[in-house]
């Protein structure tokens, strides 16, 4: 179903997209870390693999099958990366002395 020239093809494509889009916040909220960021994109992109190998009993074999998930996997782990790093590398507060209320 996957395909440029279709436009239930270009509407999955679309989805994917957005889907690596949302994943990548997910990231954020789950991981918090910028190097586990690309482990954990490519693990959930393995299983996506296997499950959709066991549901039509066949290994993907569509270019554009891997082109979109190639993309969606770099644009998921990248953006991932991104937003996690943006949150490690806040200044951390270091007004840690006692105030006194006179």
């Amino acid at each position: 179903i996957l395909g440029f020239s279709t436009p239930p093809g270009r509407l999955s494509m679309m989805a994917f997209i957005l889907n690596a889009l949302t994943c990548a916040l997910g990231l954020l909220y789950f991981i918090r870390r910028g190097k586990q960021c690309l482990d954990f994109t490519v693990t959930v992109h393995f299983f996506h693999l296997l499950g959709c190998w066991v549901y039509n009993s066949r290994f993907p074999s569509s270019l554009t099958w891997w082109l979109v998930h190639v993309v969606c996997t770099a644009l998921m782990a990248a953006i991932g990366e991104y937003l996690c790093m943006r949150i490690e590398l806040r200044e951390i507060p270091l007004n840690s002395a006692p105030k006194s209320n006179v």
